[in-house]
């Protein structure tokens, strides 16, 4: 069994966000939240990056760093949109990730601020909605593509989903899919378990 860090998006440590954990832990994993909100749910996208741009990347870099003092080095990170940015950026630059789950998002590696190499041997899942106004349009598609098809890429996977919806990975947000979603998680367990 694997110990997961997951990250919630702009909209905070959701009840859907928690019910993913949950519904990880039942599979028998170790699952570490971290409320980068204190509390607060954002009631959408604009209200959550604001929130985020408020309390800043440095703060919000001291509160992962507190919970990596409890945690062992080998991790799996799963984060959704923006929590996915935090969960690649800790999966490329702190060692010992055993594998990585992007949800609605994906950082360009070829990007000028990207978080540097893909780190040897570490698999990878990638899920989004193929028409999705940030991560279909916005270039995380794209990138997520030709990362996965790059030569010695053999541990990524990339799954898209039909529709526009983003969050719909959160089962407490309107944007919520349930069919999508329950497929994101079959094929999410079954990459924890071949870990």
């Amino acid at each position: 069994m694997a110990t997961i860090v997951l990250f919630h998006h702009v909209q905070g440590l959701t009840p859907g966000v928690q019910a993913m954990a949950a519904e990880l832990r039942a599979e028998g994993h170790s699952v570490h939240t971290l409320d980068l909100y204190a509390g607060k749910l954002p009631k959408d996208l604009e209200a959550g990056i604001r929130m985020a741009n408020k309390i800043g990347e440095d703060k919000i870099q001291q509160r992962v760093d507190k919970l990596f003092k409890n945690l062992p080095e080998e991790l799996v990170y799963i984060g959704t949109s923006w929590g996915a940015a935090l969960a690649q950026q800790c999966a490329q630059q702190r060692p010992g990730t055993r594998g990585v789950v992007l949800l609605e998002s994906f950082v360009d590696l070829d990007a000028e601020w990207s978080f540097g190499p893909w780190p040897e041997g570490v698999p990878v899942q990638i899920h989004g909605m193929d028409d999705d106004p940030f991560f279909a349009r916005e270039g995380d598609l794209e990138a997520a593509e030709r990362f996965v098809a790059a030569e010695g890429q053999d541990l990524a996977q990339l799954f898209t989903y039909p529709g526009s919806k983003h969050l719909f990975t959160d089962s407490s947000l309107p944007s919520h899919d349930p069919e999508s979603r329950a497929l994101v998680m079959q094929r999410v367990k079954a990459f924890l378990k071949d870990l």
